[in-house]
């Protein structure tokens, strides 16, 4: 029936020799377990609980997700062609569901990192773009805020006395979000400099040299060169930014409701991601340090 079927597929659909042959990877795998299995069993009398278990042990073995969805439409197509032409009596696959696709873990730069890239002078200009770019990066890692939310601030935003940073969110929502001292010094140099460059105060956080306020991309540059000098990662955006201080802020005691509260988030679910990250490096630490890990 396989070879019926793999026929079909090259002269009748015309598909790739490619797609040919991971379809017919797909439908031997399964075949050689529900045989293992049982032996008197067929295609034809297989049923959604063999398929389900056949693809727990492809999960088992490692198999994404996403590979294991491929595998389990193959099977699909093959009981559908062969319901068609007359080959089984039932399909037994339409019962079954394929697993959800893991959604990819953030990515967020290691606190060393963070670390170096603050405590080293020599990472950074001496001049207002320089002072500029050192205190975005600062507030994000600080804070949490999205690209947008930075953007958007203002000087009377900054509470200077209660340490607190009044930040527009999603939907025009508003948080208050507090801050320390380090970017309390950051942001008093900064704007002093600021203030000294374009001839005055400004409504505006952060502005260019002539006292615009700050374009999306131009942050999403300065937020690139300076993670630059860091880390390797493919990625380096204010969301990582985002995904950094989240998953510092939970790696060193926070509760997961008040890492919702300063992020925004309208649901703790989807706080609830930078546990698995948070889980991923605890693992890591437990294999380096377990001397039987």
């Amino acid at each position: 029936m396989i070879d019926k079927f793999l026929d079909y597929l090259k002269y009748e659909r015309n598909r790739s020799s490619l797609t040919v042959e991971n379809y017919e990877a797909s439908l031997r795998d399964f075949e050689a377990y529900f045989k293992h299995r049982d032996s008197q069993l067929s295609w034809e009398s297989v049923d959604s609980d063999v398929i389900r278990d056949w693809m727990e042990s492809l999960m088992d073995k490692g198999d994404m997700a996403s590979s294991v969805n491929f595998y389990l439409s193959a099977v699909r197509s093959f009981f559908r062609f062969a319901l068609s032409r007359g080959l089984v009596k039932r399909d037994p696959s339409h019962l079954v569901k394929g697993p959800k696709k893991q959604k990819p873990l953030p990515q967020f730069v290691r606190e060393s990192e963070m670390d170096r890239l603050f405590d080293m002078p020599q990472m950074w200009e001496h001049n207002y773009k320089g002072t500029r770019a050192r205190t975005i990066v600062l507030l994000f890692y600080s804070t949490g805020i999205r690209l947008a939310e930075l953007v958007g601030l203002n000087t009377l935003d900054v509470d200077f006395f209660s340490h607190q940073l009044k930040v527009t969110g999603k939907r025009n929502k508003q948080r208050i979000i507090p801050f320390g001292e380090e970017l309390e010094a950051a942001l008093r140099e900064y704007i002093a400099l600021r203030d000294q460059t374009v001839g005055g105060p400004t409504e505006a956080l952060f502005t260019s040299e002539e006292g615009a306020r700050v374009s999306r991309s131009l942050v999403s540059s300065v937020v690139r060169k300076s993670l630059s000098q860091v880390t390797t990662m493919k990625k380096k955006s204010p969301h990582v930014l985002r995904h950094s201080f989240a998953t510092a802020m939970l790696n060193n005691g926070a509760g997961l409701e008040s890492v919702r509260k300063l992020l925004g988030h309208k649901s703790v679910a989807t706080t609830e991601i930078y546990t698995h990250t948070t889980f991923e490096q605890l693992k890591k630490v437990y294999k380096n340090a377990h001397p039987r890990a």
